[in-house]
């Protein structure tokens, strides 16, 4: 697995925010993000990514 496999996953970093009309500097809401996952294309791919990454924490 490569090291930052994250950073090569984020082509277009603020893509989704746009797409979404989401306030920049505010976190996305979780309904609209989860609606957004559901699409198929590029849209639902962004999305299901940003969920994914929402899972993980560090300390």
């Amino acid at each position: 697995m490569a090291e930052k496999w994250i950073q090569g996953a984020i082509k277009h970093p603020g893509a989704l925010r746009k797409e979404l009309g989401a306030k920049k500097g505010k976190p996305i809401p979780a309904k609209k993000l989860a609606s957004a996952a559901k699409k198929g294309g590029t849209i639902g791919k962004r999305a299901r990514l940003a969920e994914t990454l929402k899972k993980m924490h560090h300390k």
